[in-house]
């Protein structure tokens, strides 16, 4: 499931980039000081919105991006924060499957028929998606 939303958006917005997607979507990004928190989604107002935390180097932004994309895409009206913090909810599910997602769109097929010549493992540290979640890739 996660893949097949994944390749749709790739195939609509003709690209796997995340912050391009988010913006076309409508969604909003905000690059702020989160301690250690990586990112998260929420909605305001109906306005859906992605914090990225602005330490954090390019290529963790971009899987931070990614998996809060899915989020915003699978998991609209959860508050993972608010379920966390505020009850005994086990959240790991959604994780996974924003996980998946962000592992599905920065790693899509087309990209590994394109360089089959190229381990998966440097084509995931080019495409952002941590090693320790390579294990996620649907093929």
């Amino acid at each position: 499931m996660r893949k097949k939303i994944a390749k749709k958006l790739i195939k609509k917005f003709h690209t796997n980039c995340p912050f391009q997607i988010a913006r076309e979507m409508g969604v909003v990004i905000l690059f702020e000081r989160l301690k250690d928190t990586l990112g998260y989604f929420n909605t305001y107002k109906r306005i859906k919105i992605i914090h990225i935390n602005q330490e954090l180097n390019e290529s963790e932004q971009q899987f931070v991006c990614a998996h809060e994309l899915g989020h915003s895409i699978l998991h609209p009206e959860v508050n993972t924060p608010f379920l966390r913090k505020n009850t005994l909810f086990s959240i790991s599910k959604i994780e996974r499957e924003a996980n998946e997602f962000a592992v599905e769109l920065l790693l899509p097929d087309t990209l590994l028929y394109e360089h089959q010549d190229v381990s998966l493992s440097h084509l995931a540290a080019n495409s952002g998606v941590p090693l320790e979640l390579l294990h996620l890739k649907n093929r």
